[in-house]
C-alpha cells in the first residue's frame, strides 16, 4: 500500500470502528458481543497499519499526505517523523490493551451506556493519531480540539452531578487554554514565520526578538492545557470521577500524552533548541516544570484516595517531559520522548490496578490496602513493577528515561534540574513504596480477606502492560532508533 493509503487507513480505522460499534450494539448472536468484537478487531487493524508505517520511518522515510488546503498557506497536512511515529505506536498498541481491560471492567461493574463509551473512545483514538501525524500547527490544533470534545462524554460517563461538575471543569479549562492561548500563539507564529509547518531546525529565528520568543513559548506552554503545567492542571484530578478505563485513556493513551507530545514537537520543530538556547529567559519554563514536579509530588504524597494520588503523580511525571525538553540538549529531548513511552505503560498499569482493586473489593483509599497483595498477587505485583518504573528503578523503562534526562542535565550543569529529579524521585518512592509494603507485608485491618483477583480480562491487561514495562528496559532498540533519528534532526 502507498504511504497516503496507510495514513488514511490509520485515521479512518477508529472512525469506522465507532460506526460499526453503533450499528452492532444490539447483538444478533447471544454468544458473541459484536460491539466488543468490533472494538478489538479495529484496534488490531490499527496496530498493523501503524506498524507498517513504523517500518518505513525506521528506513528513513517520512510518509506524508495533504488532505486539503482551506486557505492559502493553511492546510490539513500529515507527515510522520520519528517523534510522531513513537506516539502513534503507543496510542495504537494501548488501544488494544485498554479495550481488553475495558471489556472486563465495564461488564464486571455493570456500567451503563457501554456503546457510547466504546464509540467515543474510538473517536478519541482517531484524534490522537491525527495529532501524532500532524505536519503543521493547524492540523495539530484541529485534532487537539477534537480530542477534547470526544473525551468530554467519557469524563461525564456516569451522568452523576459529580461527573457533570467534573466535565464542566474539564471542558472549561481545556477550551479556555486552547482558545485564549494556544490559538493566538499559532496565529502569531504564522504572522512571524509565514508558515505553521513543523520543520527540522524550526521556523522562527533570532530576528523574532527575545521577548516575542519568550511570550510565544509561554503561550504554547499554558495554551496546551493537556500538559497540566500548574496552575492549568485542575481538570486532571477533577476528571478522576470517570470510570477507570477513561482514567487510563486520559493518563496513558491519549490526552495528557497529546499535551506533552505537542510541547516537545513545538519546541523541536517550531522554535528549535538552538534558537531557545540563545534566550536565557527560557529558563522560566524549566523552573515552572520543576515547581510542578515537586508540588504535585507533595500533593500525591498526602492523598489517601488512590486515583487522586495517581492523578497528581501524572501531573508530576508530565512535567518531567517538559523539564527534559527545556534543557534543550539532544540527549535530554530523547529522554523526554522516552519518558512519554515509559509513563504510558507505567501509569496505565497503575490505573488498571486501581480499577482491578475497585472491581474486586470496592476499595478506593490507600489506607484500605493492607494485606491486599495476598488476595490479589497479580494485580499488586503489576502495581509494584509500574511503581518502580515511575520511581525510575531498573529493570524498568522508567529508569532509562530518567537516565537520559539526568545525562542532559549534567551535560549543561543544570543543578536545578538535577536537584528536582533527585528530590522528586525520593517523593515518588515516598508515595508508592508504602502502598507496596502495606499490600504485601501488613495484615488486613479486618483480619480476613474475603475477595480475590478481578476478572481475567482485567488481570490479563495489567499483566501485559507491567511485563512490557520491563521488556522495554531489556529490549529498547526500536524506541531508541526512533529517538536517535529525532536527535539527529535537532
Amino acid at each position: 500500500m502507498t504511504d497516503q493509503q496507510l495514513i488514511i487507513l490509520a485515521l479512518c480505522i477508529p472512525l469506522i470502528a465507532a460506526a460499526l460499534i453503533a450499528i452492532t450494539h444490539k447483538n444478533i448472536n447471544p454468544n458473541i458481543n459484536l460491539r466488543e468484537a468490533c472494538t478489538l478487531l479495529s484496534s488490531v487493524c490499527l496496530i498493523l497499519v501503524v506498524y507498517s508505517l513504523l517500518v518505513r520511518v525506521l528506513n528513513g522515510e517520512q510518509p506524508q499526505f495533504h488532505l486539503l488546503e482551506f486557505l492559502p498557506g493553511l492546510s490539513i497536512h500529515f507527515k510522520i517523523e520519528p517523534l510522531g511515529m513513537l506516539f502513534a505506536c503507543i496510542a495504537s498498541f494501548l488501544w488494544l490493551i485498554n479495550s481488553i481491560y475495558s471489556i472486563g471492567y465495564m461488564r464486571s461493574n455493570n456500567e451503563k451506556h457501554q456503546t457510547r463509551f466504546y464509540i467515543y473512545f474510538a473517536i478519541a483514538i482517531a484524534s490522537t493519531i491525527g495529532i501524532a501525524f500532524s505536519a503543521n500547527l493547524i492540523t495539530l490544533f484541529i485534532f487537539y480540539e477534537a480530542l477534547t470534545l470526544s473525551t468530554y462524554p467519557l469524563v461525564t460517563h456516569k451522568g452523576s452531578e459529580d461527573a457533570k461538575r467534573a466535565g464542566r471543569v474539564y471542558l472549561g479549562v481545556l477550551l479556555f487554554t486552547s482558545i485564549c492561548f494556544f490559538l493566538p500563539a499559532i496565529i502569531w507564529t504564522n504572522v512571524l514565520a509565514g508558515t505553521t509547518d513543523f520543520v527540522d531546525g524550526g521556523i522562527l529565528n533570532n530576528d523574532t526578538g527575545r521577548g516575542v520568543i519568550l511570550i510565544l513559548l509561554m503561550l504554547y506552554a499554558y495554551g496546551i492545557g493537556k500538559a497540566a503545567l500548574m496552575p492549568m492542571h485542575r481538570w486532571l484530578p477533577a476528571a478522576m470521577v470517570a470510570p477507570t478505563p477513561v482514567s487510563a485513556l486520559l493518563h496513558a493513551v491519549a490526552v495528557v500524552k497529546a499535551g506533552v507530545f505537542s510541547i516537545v514537537k513545538i519546541i523541536t520543530y517550531i522554535f528549535s533548541p538552538a534558537l531557545l538556547s540563545d534566550v536565557i529567559e527560557v529558563n522560566i519554563l524549566l523552573y515552572l516544570a520543576g515547581m510542578t514536579i515537586i508540588v504535585a509530588s507533595i500533593v500525591a504524597l498526602r492523598a489517601d484516595n488512590l486515583k487522586r494520588r495517581l492523578a497528581y503523580s501524572t501531573i508530576s511525571q508530565l512535567s518531567y517531559v517538559i523539564l527534559a525538553t527545556a534543557l534543550l540538549v539532544p540527549i535530554s529531548i530523547m529522554g523526554a520522548a522516552l519518558h512519554i513511552l515509559a509513563h504510558a505503560f507505567g501509569k496505565i498499569t497503575l490505573f488498571f490496578a486501581a480499577g482491578s482493586i475497585y472491581t474486586a473489593t470496592k476499595k478506593t483509599a490507600v489506607s484500605e490496602l493492607d494485606g491486599i497483595g495476598k488476595a490479589m498477587p497479580w494485580t499488586m505485583t503489576a502495581f509494584a513493577i509500574a511503581s518502580l518504573s515511575m520511581i525510575g528503578v531498573p529493570p524498568t523503562v522508567g529508569f532509562l528515561s530518567k537516565w537520559y534526562i539526568l545525562q542532559g542535565a549534567f551535560e549543561i550543569e543544570s543543578w536545578f534540574a538535577i536537584s528536582v529529579i533527585v528530590i522528586s524521585t525520593l517523593l515518588n518512592a515516598g508515595y508508592f513504596l508504602p502502598i507496596i509494603y502495606a499490600a504485601f507485608f501488613k495484615k488486613p485491618a479486618d483480619g480476613v480477606l474475603t475477595y480475590q483477583e478481578a476478572p481475567t480480562a482485567i488481570v490479563l491487561a495489567l499483566t501485559l502492560t507491567a511485563s512490557i514495562t520491563i521488556l522495554l528496559f531489556l529490549f529498547p532498540a526500536i524506541p531508541l532508533q526512533l529517538l536517535n533519528m529525532l536527535a539527529g534532526n535537532l
